[in-house]
Order: structure tokens, then C-alpha cells, then sequence
């Protein structure tokens, strides 16, 4: 596969504070800095614009035949789990029928907001890689690291 066969997706959660989207962006100039070959979008699960399926259609019609997903979150979730799958067109990692029957040993009440996908899924006769969210990488202890230690 060539660059141009291939696109790349970086998903974000979304807010209503314009900082989360700006700095999705920043990330995605970033790394299109040193991916200058490759069709690189962001899109976001909820809140803003462009949400996840505009964002793929517009690597679609550049003629990909895989577009590789990384969502831009540090741990999974319902949305890395269930709802940016579904939006997807791929299976869910999660399933929601166990999820509502697990028993509680708490005195307290609280809800589960399993929400659905937030569009219909994508349609896409190529291949989509689903990646992990970014986890406990070296990377990110090291950033934690270097602001904390400023502070020692």
C-alpha cells in the first residue's frame, strides 16, 4: 500500500470548550508534520464539528482503500467501545446486554447512560484498523513526569 491508499483518522471526544477541538487540531498539525504524504483528518464523537463520519467520508472520497482509526483518548470507554465501533460499522467491544445485568453490592443509586452511536454507521468497502486508545505509554509518564518535576 502507498500513502495515498491509506488514510488516517484521529478521533476526539468533543466539549463545548473550544480549547478540547483546539487542541486536536494542534495534534493532527503535528503530526501531519511528519506524515506529510498522508490524508490525516480529526473528528469527534460528540459536541463539535466534524463529527467522526464526516470526517471518514472525506478520506473515503480521496479513493483510500483503509483508513487506520486512533482514537485520541487516553483509556476505553463506552464511547472507544461501543459507540465509535457502531459508528464505524464494526462490532461493538462491549455487550450491552451483560453490562445491564451486573448487580450492584453499593447502597447507593446512580445511571448508566449507554448511549447509541451519535450517526449511522459509515459505509466503506475497504479496510478500517480500529486502534487502542493511547494507555499507559512511556510517552505520557514521561509528560507527567517533566511537569511535575518542575514543580519538586
Amino acid at each position: 500500500m502507498t500513502n495515498k491508499d491509506t488514510g488516517i483518522l484521529l478521533v476526539g471526544h468533543g466539549s463545548r470548550i473550544p480549547y478540547n477541538k483546539n487542541i486536536i487540531k494542534k495534534i493532527r498539525e503535528k503530526y501531519q508534520e511528519i506524515m506529510p504524504d498522508y490524508n490525516i483528518e480529526i473528528g469527534f464523537m460528540e459536541l463539535v464539528e466534524p463529527n467522526i463520519p464526516t470526517a471518514f467520508n472525506k478520506l473515503k472520497e480521496t479513493g483510500v482503500n483503509k483508513i487506520i482509526v486512533n482514537p485520541v483518548f487516553l483509556a476505553h470507554g463506552m464511547h472507544t467501545k461501543v459507540d465509535i465501533p457502531t459508528i464505524l460499522g464494526l462490532e461493538p467491544e462491549v455487550d450491552l446486554e451483560k453490562l445491564h445485568m451486573h448487580q450492584h453490592e453499593h447502597n447507593h443509586s446512580h445511571h448508566h447512560h449507554h448511549r447509541e452511536a451519535k450517526s449511522e454507521p459509515v459505509d466503506f468497502d475497504g479496510e478500517i484498523i480500529y486502534l487502542e486508545p493511547l494507555g499507559a505509554d512511556d510517552k505520557i509518564v514521561e509528560i507527567i513526569q517533566n511537569r511535575v518535576n518542575k514543580y519538586l
